[in-house]
């Protein structure tokens, strides 16, 4: 690591890694990794960092956290920076009353970066991290030099609106105080559902996985923040389109769908937004592609980054 990112962690509160409610834990992060909870653009985001080398930023998505790359940053942080939070809202970040827009969250992430004295980072995002990711790259496309992107769209860009019509994506548009009322209490049904249903093999999302992140999602205020990172997604549509109305990206971007999920639509997507994109299929998963092929889907990044 380096000495000015060194010192800039020394200047922030460290947290314990796993002070989640959680009675199980997911595959924990190396013993090298601190977590810090940084402010960033008007909020808090719990932020993990470890390895030594060029920065690279991992973004999750819903039903996830941060927790979710721990597989990925064991191997990266043998080269590299490894800079993971979890998003506005979600995981053990604070729950603002609003903000959930991506391209408020973007600056999030380069808030992050300027906190630990980051100027240029490599990305890896999943699913909303993707939509967050975009927002990032668009509006600082000096500051990624590539960017690894898995498994999920772009509001407002290419097939966007057909994607909308997917029965599947019914959560989409599952919101509001009601839906809340229904959720509370029984977030491990509603996450099982993700779970099953988008997964290739729902038994390689295990039991203390499950648990580890329903704890998470049963934390207050922690489903009314997911639910508001969908309900932003009218706005993100019109973001994006601003963003990409300015150009595409120049960065070079690797587009990873998984076969039995978003497959080759992933790199369809990309090429939408950036100039220079490379397609690859995951095979034998779902969405869930760190908790369904972790090894084949860290190699896929490890590949790709500098």
């Amino acid at each position: 690591m380096t000495r000015k990112l060194a010192g800039a962690l020394a200047a922030l509160t460290v947290s314990t890694l796993f002070a989640t409610t959680s009675a199980h834990a997911v595959e924990p992060f190396p013993a090298g990794f601190k977590a810090s909870d940084i402010a960033a653009n008007g909020t808090t985001l719990h932020v993990r960092v470890g390895g030594t080398g060029p920065a690279v930023v991992l973004l999750h998505g819903f039903a996830d956290t941060g927790d979710m790359w721990a597989p990925a940053a064991r191997e990266l942080a043998k080269t590299h920076t490894v800079i993971v939070p979890d998003l506005r809202g979600m995981g053990l970040s604070a729950h603002p009353e609003g903000g959930y827009d991506k391209k408020t969250q973007g600056e999030d992430i380069a808030a992050v970066m300027d906190a630990l004295k980051v100027q240029k980072a490599q990305l890896v995002t999943h699913d909303i991290g993707n939509m967050v990711g975009y927002a990032l790259a668009a509006e600082h496309p000096d500051r990624i030099t590539r960017w690894v992107v898995i498994d999920a769209p772009l509001p407002g860009i290419g097939p966007w609106d057909e994607i909308l019509k997917l029965p599947m994506l019914w959560h989409f548009n599952f919101r509001g105080p009601d839906m809340e009322r229904l959720v509370a209490g029984r977030e491990r049904i509603y996450l099982d559902r993700f779970y099953n249903e988008l997964s290739f093999k729902p038994a390689s999302i295990t039991e203390e996985t499950r648990q580890h992140y329903a704890a998470l999602y049963a934390r207050p205020g922690a489903m009314h923040s997911a639910f508001e990172q969908f309900k932003a997604f009218t706005q993100d549509a019109v973001d994006n389109q601003a963003f990409a109305a300015k150009g595409k990206l120049p960065m070079p971007v690797l587009a990873v769908g998984a076969d039995h999920s978003f497959g080759e639509r992933q790199a369809e997507v990309l090429r939408f937004v950036a100039s220079d994109v490379t397609a690859k299929v995951l095979p034998d998963s779902g969405h869930w592609v760190m908790e369904e092929q972790p090894a084949a889907t860290t190699a896929i990044i490890t590949g790709f980054l500098d």
